[in-house]
């Protein structure tokens, strides 16, 4: 298929591109590029480029695809929260137009980059698909708003899906040290220490990146009628961890680190186990890859590689709350996140 990635310099994004590229797709992407001085490693691969914010899409950009998969927008809870009205700005307002639009000039598939945080504060009980919303952060609620509008778009000729990720992890070219496993095995190879920040309770299922990309390619190349107007949880149902067990992963791969919990650690209200057998059922190609053990082995094995030191990880280069602070203090964006000056050359479109 002629494919549109949104967000495809991110870090999901510079994962799932080369997958798609390596399916045989044709691959085109849309990103504004705010981390492009925080690349890790060798880089990605370069595909046509239009650099622009998602807000700023026009029916022209996105004429003549098959399929849209939409990743674009601000990543995590801390950076929503910085400021909220903007999350729904970029994550909401900017996602259900980009539908709309994708409708307007034909695309027929649609494929949300949602999240298990729609669930937000839902307990021990597994819950699934049909499981009500309860997010509890603008970046949560962001997306469960994304869902509720974009479902009612559907019909014969537009047909959205749903793909709700457990929190990522893994090695990626636009690396990120704000997710729970990447957080905690480079604490734990860069001081000796598993640094918990919470008191342990809360459950999080957890699923890699290739993971999420396999999805995404899953639901790609699916018969329609399976994934018409539907959501589905992606990640594996026995990788539903609490904090403190993922903790206790990364202590026995790091070699001789403690764990450590915050003087300030209490319960996060963020909780949730997700239940993934839908997608498993359904989608026969989704055959996810990874494990957390095998995740954090991956990450603890790069690290050591590379030398990673607490400064960088702890830094604004791979900390996406701290990188944005950081463009905004320098004048390089303002503070609706909109470039000022060009850090790097622009990209080739």
């Amino acid at each position: 298929m002629r494919v549109l990635l949104t967000g495809h310099r991110g870090y999901i994004g510079t994962v799932m591109t080369p997958m798609l590229l390596a399916a045989g797709h044709e691959v085109v992407g849309i990103d504004t590029d705010l981390y492009q001085r925080c690349t890790f490693g060798d880089g990605f691969p370069t595909i046509p480029t239009i650099q622009k914010d998602i807000r700023d899409v026009v029916a022209a950009d996105i004429n003549g695809f098959e399929a849209i998969l939409h990743l674009a927008g601000l990543s995590n809870d801390p950076l929503g929260d910085l400021n909220p009205s903007l999350t729904f700005d970029i994550n909401y307002k900017a996602s259900v137009r980009l539908a709309e639009l994708a409708k307007q000039v034909g695309v027929e598939r649609f494929i949300f980059s949602s999240s298990c945080s729609n669930y937000g504060a839902a307990g021990d009980a597994p819950v699934n698909e049909t499981s009500e919303f309860n997010p509890v952060t603008p970046y949560g609620s962001s997306k469960a708003m994304t869902e509720m509008d974009v479902t009612k778009m559907a019909d014969d000729s537009f047909s959205p899906t749903f793909l709700r990720s457990a929190t990522a992890y893994g090695v990626s070219p636009r690396l990120r040290f704000d997710l729970v496993l990447n957080n905690l095995v480079a604490w734990a190879i860069t001081t000796g220490k598993v640094h918990i920040k919470s008191d342990g309770t809360p459950w999080r299922p957890i699923v890699h990146i290739e993971d999420i990309s396999r999805a995404f390619l899953a639901v790609l190349h699916a018969p329609r009628a399976l994934i018409h107007n539907e959501s589905f949880n992606v990640g594996r149902t026995q990788e539903n961890y609490r904090i403190s067990e993922i903790a206790d992963i990364v202590k026995a791969t790091v070699p001789g680190c403690e764990i450590e919990y915050a003087e300030d650690a209490g319960p996060d209200l963020r909780c949730y186990r997700v239940d993934c057998e839908k997608i498993a059922k359904t989608l026969p190609e989704f055959q996810p890859q990874w494990t957390a053990k095998k995740g954090a082995e991956e990450l603890y094995n790069t690290y050591k590689k590379v030398g990673l030191t607490l400064d960088e990880f702890e830094g604004e280069r791979y900390k996406r709350i701290a990188h944005i602070k950081y463009l905004i203090s320098d004048g390089l964006l303002d503070q609706n996140l909109r470039w000022q000056q060009a850090v790097l050359t622009p990209l080739v479109v």
